[in-house]
């Protein structure tokens, strides 16, 4: 098998799930390399195969220290019968079944219930095997540790029948809303049993998945046998609340369309977690495996994989429920099409962790510009005090004036954020067409800059205004006293990452006949009233800015339906998605569609902060100070 073959098969973004499959590439590469065609592979074979997957791992980058082990072992452990030699029966069985191996390369496993979902680790603590409890050693990754559980073994021991893994589901209706623990042997790292209060040696306790409480092996029967889940209690989804499961979900952890309904625990708010594991340079691979060791497995879902329908089909019977999604604002808008598709009886609320470049939706709902690592219960603690808040959607139309004239597709016919013509298009698209190839964020960011500097210079939409007429409500927009070079419809007060380009609006003293509120006129172009006219996120009005890369954005109009018709190919964008765009005709109205509501990130004021740290300094009173 050469290095490219080798690649095309075992790249780490394409896994095998069909086992015949896998089958017949152990075969082919049996017959491949037994040259002498005796149905054995002797050691010099063995060798030279080896050799040959080495030189593809070195082809892809990947470190040869941690894999070279790894296959010398495996080769010793196929030959079962200790002949020296390697039968196809043996070659194929053994290359199946070595977990190691199969993490290695990326490949998926099935996987059941109570089956570990392993990952390759370093550890930077001492750590001991949970199967020969000897301590993980070497300066690579030592060892492999389960996702869901935490449960760690030597690479060698993980074919050796390990503990199974924590279930995520009850298979009798006796057990439906009996809340017991699920104890997993941990390395507890001298920390005080929950029961007994003394220090516990190493591997001499187990850890509750649920509620994470630690006790010594003796002590389990002892304590306390209802399980609370723990402070993540109200997000959590606990294996006594799924029941009476479908054989797609016994065989599957990521199998989620079931028939058979969740029994919601009283008091809580089970949360329901989407990630997009390409966001932010594929960070969103760690978020996802934080989050299936926080919460039940079954409530995280990859949306590679099938997209958000499997998720809100299995959540789809649940009245009270919140909904978490980890990506970018185009990884928001997919979940936010989805919820309109699917004929769900609640729509629950949506909670954003940004992960990416842009995040402009998350920045206004005060999540942040970017997800930097930090701990995750945090932020689940923070959506449980969050207020609820809705947006309003805009259904977009483009007609190309020439349905035979060949264009780019509009990527989306809703529009969430923003949409725009002209130069931040422009360098949306140039960027859009490397995106597969760059992996780190701040790389993004770099191109971004690069993309920038060299639009300034060739001002490829300078002459914008000739190129395109503006309607609002009706009214023709005049664009004639304007220097364009790009023009942005806003729903959100953000755009570019982060660029409030409404930016903040004057209060207006009011007229004698004039009352201090008064109802928003269907069009405003006046532009004194345009200084004074503020921005909602749910007031069922747009905001129509002109834009440039050497100016700020200026105010042209607030109107609930404008229409935009261009005479040449301009590039456009909705939410970050650009394409290139032949001569055709842009309509926008409200979307019709059920209420949306999103989670607005409450943030204690400065007033509460300064009372508290002064309550503080007056119970500390009579404490002496010193100076440093």
């Amino acid at each position: 098998m050469c290095a490219q073959c080798f690649k095309e098969v075992f790249n780490k973004q394409i896994y095998i799930v069909n086992p015949t499959e896998w089958f017949y590439l152990f075969t082919v590469t049996f017959k491949l390399y037994d040259k002498d065609m005796n149905g054995l592979l002797d050691s010099s074979e063995v060798d030279r195969i080896i050799t040959q997957m080495m030189r593809a791992a070195n082809y892809l980058g990947w470190d040869v220290t941690e894999i070279k082990p790894l296959l010398k072992d495996m080769m010793k452990a196929i030959d079962v019968d200790n002949s020296g030699t390697v039968t196809l029966e043996e070659w194929v069985k053994g290359g199946m079944n070595n977990i190691p191996l199969l993490v290695l390369l990326g490949l998926k496993m099935t996987e059941k219930d109570g089956q570990h979902i392993w990952q390759m680790k370093h550890f930077n603590k001492p750590t001991y095997c949970g199967v020969c409890e000897s301590m993980l050693l070497g300066l690579g990754k030592q060892g492999l540790c389960c996702t869901c559980c935490k449960y760690t073994v030597h690479n060698q021991c993980a074919n050796k029948n390990p503990e199974p893994c924590a279930r995520t589901f009850v298979k009798s209706k006796e057990e439906i809303g009996i809340p017991v623990h699920d104890w997993i042997r941990a390395d507890c790292k001298s920390n005080k049993c929950e029961v007994c209060h003394k220090k516990i040696k190493t591997l001499g306790g187990r850890h509750c998945v649920w509620c994470h409480e630690i006790r010594h092996d003796d002590c389990v029967v002892i304590g306390i046998k209802m399980c609370d889940c723990g402070p993540l209690r109200d997000h959590i989804l606990p294996p006594w609340a799924i029941h009476d499961v479908s054989k797609s979900m016994e065989s599957c952890l990521t199998s989620s369309i079931l028939r058979c309904p969740i029994v919601p625990i009283k008091g809580t708010h089970p949360l329901l977690v989407f990630v997009n594991p390409k966001s932010g340079g594929k960070q969103g691979e760690n978020v996802m495996r934080k989050f299936q060791y926080l919460l039940n497995p079954r409530q995280v879902y990859n949306l590679s994989n099938g997209g958000p329908a499997p998720g809100l089909q299995f959540f789809h019977n649940l009245w009270d429920y919140r909904i978490l999604v980890c990506g970018g604002d185009g990884t928001v808008g997919w979940l936010l099409d989805a919820l309109d598709k699917t004929n769900l009886p609640v729509h629950a609320p949506v909670a954003v962790l940004p992960l990416g470049t842009g995040n402009d939706l998350a920045r206004c709902l005060r999540w942040g510009g970017g997800y930097e690592g930090g701990d995750l219960r945090e932020i689940l603690k923070v959506i449980e005090g969050s207020e609820v808040i809705r947006m309003d959607r805009w259904s977009i139309k483009v007609v190309p004036d020439d349905p035979e004239e060949v264009g780019d597709p509009v990527p989306y016919q809703i529009i969430n954020n923003y949409f725009s013509i002209g130069v931040d298009a422009s360098i949306a698209h140039r960027f859009h067409s490397m995106r597969e190839k760059i992996l780190r964020d701040l790389t993004n960011k770099l191109w971004y800059f690069e993309f920038a500097t060299t639009e300034t210079i060739s001002a490829s939409c300078k002459k914008l205004k000739e190129c395109l007429t503006i309607d609002c409500g009706g009214k023709h927009l005049d664009l004639s006293a304007t220097t364009l070079e790009g023009i942005a419809i806003l729903n959100i007060p953000s755009m570019h990452g982060g660029s409030n380009l409404w930016g903040e609006s004057k209060k207006l003293e009011a007229g004698p006949n004039q009352g201090p509120e008064q109802a928003l006129p269907e069009v405003t172009m006046d532009p004194e009233l345009l200084k004074a006219v503020t921005q909602d996120m749910s007031d069922k009005r747009l905001e129509v800015i002109y834009t440039g890369l050497k100016s700020a954005g200026h105010r042209l109009a607030q109107t609930s339906q404008i229409t935009i018709r261009t005479i040449k190919p301009l590039p456009m964008q909705i939410d970050g998605e650009p394409w290139m765009q032949p001569p055709c005709t842009v309509r926008t109205s409200v979307h019709c569609s059920p209420v949306l509501d999103l989670f607005y990130r409450a943030v204690k004021s400065t007033l509460f902060c300064l009372l508290t740290v002064y309550c503080k300094i007056r119970h500390f009173r009579y404490l002496p100070l010193l100076a440093v």
